[in-house]
């Protein structure tokens, strides 16, 4: 998954731990990691939400400023159908 550069920071601190995608079809698996600055995301969960279901709670958890600022990312491609994708970030084992 690749993230806004102004988000990533955030999610590999673990301020961030969910993410709004508009995709044509599920791009990322459940348990699969993906790799993020010096470690990587875990997918935890993936489900397909309606727009509806994309609040301003739901966007500021995201990182954004609000539902409008998320959709301004979220709409850059030919996808309609909106996912909802919950991760944790794995920092690099040091040892």
């Amino acid at each position: 998954m690749i993230f806004a550069k102004r988000l990533r920071e955030r999610v590999m601190r673990g301020e961030i731990t969910c993410s709004v995608r508009i995709w044509r079809g599920p791009r990322v698996k459940v348990g699969a990691r993906y790799a993020l600055g010096l470690g990587a995301i875990e997918v935890t969960d993936l489900r397909e939400i309606g727009l509806q279901d994309v609040t301003g709670d739901l966007a500021r958890r995201s990182g954004f400023e609000g539902v409008v600022d998320l959709l301004k990312t979220a709409r850059h491609g030919p996808g309609e159908r909106v996912y909802l994708v919950t991760f944790e970030y794995h920092a690099q084992d040091k040892s």
